[in-house]
């Protein structure tokens, strides 16, 4: 997980030392030396091309590029501190920035939010959007907080069955209707189940969609205003690379549309199935969204929160 990235930075450290790092105008006698970054100009383009290459939106690879360089460039070393150790300091530091941009620990949401907390799911279809729902029923129940999970895609032949085989998994209840049945309606008996009986999290589930589908971005306007969700969760795969961060721009574009709130973060599945990275790093940025969790694997437990300097320790 993360080893294109994470080879990405490690390419640029190895070419970082202190020979040609320092401005001939520095002055051993001072005790203090200047780097220089027009001596580094190379390494940080081919820094550049190679984030890009590991799935970093060109917006975002630029500006770690350019803010490093800005945090470098004539600063003044001691002769006890080494330059280059302190130019990649200075990059972890830019990546774990760009990282927190917008982030959010939905942990903290879940404790400190009134009850029932409703969230509502989007995506596109194949992305693991029914089985992260479920990762996170178990993230919650594990936290102390009991869900119900609602089956909001009525439409697509097997998914009942997908959704009810995870919810008698976890031994959590199920709220669903027949095939073809309104999901506005569903979710709506999923929130007036979670009021009567005190649980604390409505999971709801919706048909995959794209964001050029008009009839069934209507559709999740009227889930909006009959449910009124506390939060509009995308679920994308790492996998997508560039895509994926395209798809979010794009949804959160649609739904903010006449007043709409737009989404309020993603998750990241299949993190596990690509070594890139990128994705990661990209969506809070070029986007303005946090990555909520990220999933790791197949197993129930397998969603993770990124801390912003756990992230950038792992990557850089």
């Amino acid at each position: 997980m993360f080893e294109n990235i994470s080879k990405t930075f490690d390419e640029f450290n190895d070419s970082v030392d202190d020979t040609g790092l320092l401005r001939k105008t520095a002055s051993a006698a001072t005790g203090r030396r200047v780097i220089d970054v027009e001596n580094m100009e190379e390494a940080f383009q081919d820094l550049e091309l190679s984030l890009i290459r590991a799935d970093v939106e060109r917006d975002v690879a630029e500006h770690i590029v350019s803010e490093t360089k800005k945090k470098v460039d004539g600063t003044k070393v001691g002769i006890t501190k080494s330059p280059s150790d302190y130019v990649r300091q200075s990059l972890k530091e830019v990546v774990e920035d760009v990282f927190a941009m917008n982030q959010l620990s939905f942990d903290n949401v879940v404790e400190e939010s009134d009850k029932p907390l409703v969230i509502l799911f989007t995506g596109i279809n194949g992305v693991g959007k029914t089985t992260t729902i479920a990762k996170m029923a178990k993230r919650f129940e594990n936290m102390g907080y009991s869900s119900v999970i609602a089956n909001g895609d009525t439409f697509r032949a097997g998914a009942h069955e997908q959704i009810e085989s995870h919810a008698e998994a976890l031994d959590m209840p199920l709220i669903a209707h027949d095939q073809g049945s309104d999901p506005a309606a569903v979710l709506y008996d999923a929130v007036e189940h979670a009021e009567a009986n005190d649980i604390d999290v409505v999971l709801a589930d919706t048909a995959g969609r794209l964001n050029t589908d008009d009839s069934l971005m209507n559709q999740l306007e009227k889930i909006d205003r009959v449910v009124d969700p506390d939060y509009t969760v995308l679920v994308e795969q790492a996998t997508a690379g560039q895509d994926a961060v395209r798809r979010a721009t794009d949804f959160n574009e649609e739904l903010g549309d006449e007043d709409g709130d737009g989404l309020d973060g993603v998750i990241l599945s299949k993190v596990d199935a690509t070594d890139m990275g990128g994705t990661v790093l990209s969506i809070p940025f070029a986007v303005g969204l946090p990555v909520l969790y990220i999933g790791i694997g197949e197993e129930y437990t397998d969603l993770e929160y990124l801390y912003p300097e756990d992230f950038a320790d792992r990557v850089v």
